[in-house]
């Protein structure tokens, strides 16, 4: 794949874009801040197509059925049979069918149950890829949409957030603490940070990890949120270039790797067998007598009923899996799925009912506390990254508690985007002619940056008995089902209007929220 890569010239596709300053780059290609309005998507649409890379054309039945039928022990089998073809029936004085015959209605059956349950299954996989789409945040006709992946056009305005997918190549027009990982592209585990900033030096620009203000896509925003314009779609982009040139096939399973290491060994012996054995009896027989005997003792040594054995214990794998709701593409898979100890899934959505509740907001002492949820909503109404069920929860029940309308009125100043190592959330807010900054996140996290607690108007030093106290409160909460997200503040006293992670220190813990997310009804729970 590195070869691939190093065909596409980087510099030739991003350099101009990157080089070109914020407000001439908009100016040079017609851009608006604001987006596009719907004609213009539609009309870019038809006119560039969808945001898709090419895809390998859908594969017909017969093609199902041709692999189903090439498989190693069914082509050992064949091979048995065109010999047969010519010993017992071209070269036999009175022909006999009964080993052809045989050996005809195993790979028949072989093959027909590998080519139902696989053609099936890939089948049913490519309806169920129709109806899952993934969507991304753009801004048309003056509004924040979310739209599928593939429904992004040139010119659109993109929306980037912590947990983003990179849904086309974009040329950043604005961004606060922006890190995306690339590791998909590039193989590196380290995350880029990208900025509005100039490239100047464009004999530099050899590698996309050069391309500060270029959002490649298939890449994901690890922290930090942004705005971006697309300015290449589909096969036209970084991805879908290295993407055409790809040829390698994808590695072959343990069982794959099994099945034909033995059937390699029966071909070898084969070859060694049969013209040993010939050699014996051709000088007490006569030449045809000698080598129908000869592919008799192949015929012996070859297992004629494991293809029959393999199709049906695989196929009757499937079945059951089918009948648990899962989809088995491939019949060989079957093999890797019961050679799993262990099989690691998230709940989410599976056991549970996929849908966050805000049910309990505390102060340090474990009581309950209207100003937490105060704090809570101020956080989750005003920050503009990645809105995850958590915030909609406090949201949610702000609006069943009548505290909603009455905190609108608060003024933002700025906002530190979440990110996936600080583990929190942070905006800066005017509160009562007073700057605040109000941070919520991991239990932990919070504690690391707090140096006081606040309780009933009061604030007092934060020491190891009372973080441990609280971390017990905590761990109670969390024994009941209950997720717990800590909130804490900062008053802020020099009119600061841009903030970042440097900020959130010496802090003041205010307390804690907890969420449950309940269970299905038809999710028992075993005593």
């Amino acid at each position: 794949m590195s070869d691939s890569k190093e065909n596409v010239d980087v510099l030739k596709m991003y350099g101009e874009d990157s080089t070109t300053q914020r407000d001439e780059f908009l100016k040079k290609h017609n851009l608006n801040e604001k987006g596009l309005t719907s004609k213009q998507a539609e009309i870019n649409i038809k006119k560039f197509g969808l945001n898709e890379t090419k895809k390998a054309k859908p594969k017909k039945w017969y093609n199902y059925l041709l692999q189903s039928l090439l498989t190693p022990f069914n082509c050992i089998l064949i091979g048995i049979s065109i010999i047969l073809i010519y010993t017992d029936i071209y070269l036999a004085i009175e022909p006999s069918y009964a080993n052809i015959i045989v050996i005809a209605i195993l790979v028949t059956a072989s093959t027909l149950l590998d080519f139902f349950e696989s053609y099936r299954s890939n089948k049913a996989a490519e309806k169920l890829r129709e109806i899952v789409e993934t969507t991304t945040t753009v801004i048309r006709d003056n509004k924040e949409i979310n739209i599928p992946v593939k429904n992004v056009t040139l010119g659109d305005i993109v929306l980037l957030s912590a947990g983003s997918i990179i849904p086309a190549d974009l040329r950043i027009i604005e961004s606060k603490d922006l890190y995306v990982g690339q590791a998909s592209l590039t193989g590196e585990s380290d995350n880029i940070k990208k900025t509005v900033e100039l490239e100047n030096n464009q004999e530099e620009l050899d590698s996309i990890s050069d391309f500060d203000n270029i959002c490649f896509m298939g890449t994901n925003v690890v922290s930090g949120s942004a705005k971006g314009v697309v300015i290449k779609i589909g096969d036209s982009t970084y991805f879908g270039e290295i993407a055409n040139t790809v040829t390698s096939g994808k590695e072959k399973t343990a069982f794959q790797k099994g099945i034909e290491s033995i059937s390699k060994l029966l071909i070898r012996i084969m070859i060694f067998m049969i013209p040993i054995v010939f050699l014996i009896n051709v000088e007490k027989h006569d030449i045809i007598l000698a080598f129908t005997f000869a592919v008799a003792i192949a015929i012996c040594i070859t297992p004629l009923l494991l293809p029959v054995i393999l199709s049906s214990s695989l196929s009757k794998g499937a079945v059951r899996m089918s009948k648990k709701k899962t989809i088995v593409k491939k019949l060989d898979s079957i093999q890797n799925f019961g050679a799993m100890n262990i099989f690691c899934t998230d709940k989410t959505g599976t056991l549970t009912e996929d849908k966050i509740v805000l049910e309990k907001y505390l102060n340090v002492n474990g009581e309950e506390d209207f100003n937490i949820l105060k704090y809570a909503f101020l956080n989750a109404y005003l920050q503009t990254g990645l809105k995850s069920n958590i915030d909609e929860a406090v949201v949610a029940k702000a609006k069943t508690v009548g505290i909603e309308n009455s905190l609108k009125k608060y003024k933002k100043i700025d906002e530190i985007p979440f990110d996936f190592s600080r583990r929190c959330l942070s905006v800066a807010v005017e509160i009562d002619n007073k700057d605040e900054l109000i941070t919520k996140g991991a239990v932990e996290e919070i504690l690391n940056i707090c140096t006081t607690f606040e309780y009933k108007g009061q604030t007092e030093k934060l020491t190891n008995e009372k973080i441990e106290n609280m971390r017990k409160i905590c761990k109670n909460l969390n024994e009941e089902g209950f997720r717990v997200v800590a909130i804490c503040k900062k008053i802020i006293t020099n009119n600061k209007k841009d903030f970042n992670s440097t900020d959130e220190k010496d802090m003041t813990l205010l307390g804690f929220i907890g969420f449950l997310d309940p269970p299905k009804r038809k999710v028992q729970k075993k005593q």
